[in-house]
């Protein structure tokens, strides 16, 4: 256990609602609640059970003023989220109420927290490692079920225990390398390299295993930004407002209509979908759609997927076409719209566009628009999201595993070529220490200080 000074912060969100949660962690919990907390039986909570509760309220220590009516509760480390004592106070909700509790916990002596400070210390305590810590802030931004499910089981150590398991075997392969530098023997060390090259092989299985989950972590963590593009009055905001099944956007038939960039979040199959409506790409004269028009192509670039809405009614036109050619090296869906006022576009005027993304939709009728989620899926998920995989999530765990795949494809080089075992054993103590960055074994100060940094305060 490490010794800290005693932190309280509000571990709930300020506003109005039934209670709110004051914790204060460290050795002198106790005894900093006990300076302002009033039991109603008159009793001192100094000495009461762990994993007890007392009614009462927090008084103004200087004038015995009393501030709120409250429920006290008491965990004793290491037996407590940060490992330490800790006590929480359930006041009743709102700002002035909450706030009020809390400047009489930081008179009696505790320091208002940093952001994530509990989390960090229950990290530097030993409680859970990093790769856990981080799954706590994916489970309060979670946007849906399926990504809540990811962080959940991060938090419940699925991909400490695989990464723990790739480390271990990493660590016998050394020590039997050690083994056979200090002890050698006729053909041993021939022996060993081809031990160690199929060994090497196995983890490098299980390490490409896991990183072809991280692009699709990402998303369910993240969310996947999807952009709707196309010239002014094709049925973009008619779009965005049909999936999200509400009026989000203006719609009228007045070309321009959509002047700024609109953004909203759905969910298909538990993936969070940010969309993007732009205003309409063409040349204007007019400023205020000239700048919506440059926003738009900005999102375009930094989109994961773009859908092209085109007008199925009308030819097209060179506005239509340098949209298709902005967006030709980007993965997208085109959906041509307007289907139940006939068709004037013919195939091959659109052949440069992969026909397996191509959708024949109708916005007003909503033909078609079960299509764009399935085409989703496929394009990003192999068709099907699988609620039972393991996801790597974390860029930074995607970035520790790929320079412990390159550490591992040195070592094996090395092996294959020169039969240098003393030499591949410093790439495969390289890809040790990468993997150990995940969960916070060879993790440096700085970077643990930055993720906990991102953390709400109160957590």
């Amino acid at each position: 256990m490490k010794e800290f000074d005693t932190i309280a912060a509000v571990s709930t969100s300020l506003g109005e609602g039934g209670i709110s949660i004051i914790r204060i962690s460290g050795d002198r919990a106790l005894e900093i609640a006990d300076k302002i907390f009033k039991a109603k039986n008159g009793k001192s909570i100094i000495g009461m059970k762990t994993y007890t509760m007392r009614y009462g309220y927090i008084i103004d220590k200087d004038n015995e003023e009393i501030i709120d009516e409250v429920i006290l509760s008491y965990m004793k480390g290491p037996r407590s989220f940060t490992a330490e004592d800790t006590v929480e106070i359930n006041c009743h909700g709102g700002v002035i109420a909450t706030n009020r509790v809390l400047k009489q916990v930081i008179k009696a002596g505790a320091r208002l927290a940093e952001r994530g400070e509990f989390t960090k210390r229950a990290f530097l305590n030993g409680r859970i490692d990093l790769s856990q810590a981080e799954a706590v802030i994916d489970i309060i931004r979670s946007k849906t079920e399926l990504s809540m499910k990811a962080a959940i089981k991060q938090s419940e150590g699925t991909i400490s225990r695989e990464i723990s398991d790739l480390r271990n075997k990493l660590l016998q392969l050394i020590a039997h390398i050690e083994a056979t530098v200090d002890y050698p023997e006729e053909d041993l060390e021939e022996m060993t390299c081809n031990k160690v090259i199929e060994e090497i092989k196995n983890i490098l299985e299980k390490i490409n295993r896991l990183l072809k989950t991280a692009d699709e972590g990402k998303m369910i963590r993240e969310g996947l930004k999807v952009v709707i593009v196309g010239k002014p009055n094709v049925g973009k905001s008619s779009l965005l407002n049909a999936l999200l099944d509400e009026r989000r956007a203006i719609v009228t038939e007045i070309p321009g209509t959509t002047r700024d960039v609109i953004e909203e979040y759905i969910n298909i199959d538990g993936i969070p979908i940010r969309l993007v409506d732009t205003a309409g790409i063409r040349e204007t004269e007019n400023v205020v759609e000239k700048i919506g028009v440059e926003k738009s192509k900005e999102k375009i670039e930094e989109a994961d997927l773009v859908i092209l809405m085109l007008d199925l009614s009308r030819k097209l036109d060179e506005e239509d076409e340098e949209v298709i050619d902005y967006i030709k090296n980007k993965k997208y869906i085109v959906l041509l719209n307007k289907k139940d006022l006939g068709r004037q576009i013919e195939k091959q005027e659109i052949d440069k566009l992969n026909s397996k993304y191509l959708v024949d939709i109708s916005v007003k009728t909503g033909e078609g628009l079960e299509k764009i989620k399935s085409l989703i899926k496929d394009l990003f998920f192999r068709g099907e999201v699988k609620t039972e995989d393991i996801y790597i999530t974390s860029n930074r765990h995607k970035e520790a595993l790929i320079r412990a795949e390159d550490s591992l494809r040195s070592a094996e080089d090395v092996l294959c070529n020169v039969n240098a075992i003393d030499l591949a054993s410093i790439d495969i103590r390289n890809a040790w220490s990468n993997l150990g960055e995940i969960t916070g074994e060879t993790v440096e100060e700085d970077i643990i200080d930055k993720i906990f940094s991102e953390f709400c305060l109160g957590k």
